[in-house]
């Protein structure tokens, strides 16, 4: 019984230290996971449609409209 009081304690210090710990230790404030994942998957979705190239004017078009969008949604974040 002790050993499940002492991992609860545990896990309550781990707990108030996430919620203490807002900044890093430069000072500057943390990213959320999730909203940095996603910045990065649009930057490289970015990338790979800066990098192809088509001769077909419709690619083309539709290479545009994806650009337009993922930096829509790049300047949203």
């Amino acid at each position: 019984m002790a050993r499940g009081w002492e991992s609860k304690a545990v896990e309550d210090q781990v707990a108030d230290r996430d919620l203490q710990s807002d900044q890093n230790p430069d000072g500057k404030p943390r990213i959320d996971g999730a909203r940095e994942r996603n910045r990065q998957e649009l930057e490289l979705q970015r990338e790979r449609v800066l990098s192809e190239r088509t001769a077909s004017p419709y690619r083309r078009a539709a290479l545009e409209a994806a650009l337009k969008q993922i930096e829509g949604q790049l300047a949203a974040l």
